[in-house]
């Protein structure tokens, strides 16, 4: 795949930000850096990225968000703010054998989804 400058922005912009945003995020941060690009070229460069596997798009309720990861991991969502974090999360061994004998699959990969509220201190 051709590293195109519309493609560097929006790659340089995720990885500076390390969160997970929507294209209309993607498109206003951009423009407010004086950034000169529009929404279908921001569309058009997420969709490329991510069918190459560079970047991570999420599918939510209220539209998809990219992240800057491509690498098998886990997530976080903040119910009351709908934060995402990134997590590296490594399940037991006897846990991943027990999943295996109750579904008769061989567990290869794994990715989870936990929910949750920041604690109070």
């Amino acid at each position: 795949m051709r590293l195109s400058r519309q493609r560097r922005m929006v790659l340089d912009l995720l990885w500076a930000e390390k969160s997970h945003l929507s294209a209309r995020d993607i498109f206003e941060k951009l423009n407010d850096q004086g950034r000169n690009i529009g929404h279908t070229s921001v569309y058009q460069n997420l969709e490329a990225l991510q069918s190459a596997g560079v970047i991570e798009c999420l599918d939510r309720a209220n539209g998809r968000l990219y992240g800057y990861r491509s690498d098998p991991h886990s997530h976080l969502t903040c119910i009351e703010s709908g934060e995402i974090l990134d997590l590296d999360v490594l399940l037991p061994d006897d846990l991943l054998r027990r999943i295996e004998q109750h579904t008769g699959f061989a567990i290869e990969s794994y990715t989870l989804h936990l929910s949750g509220r920041r604690r109070s201190s």
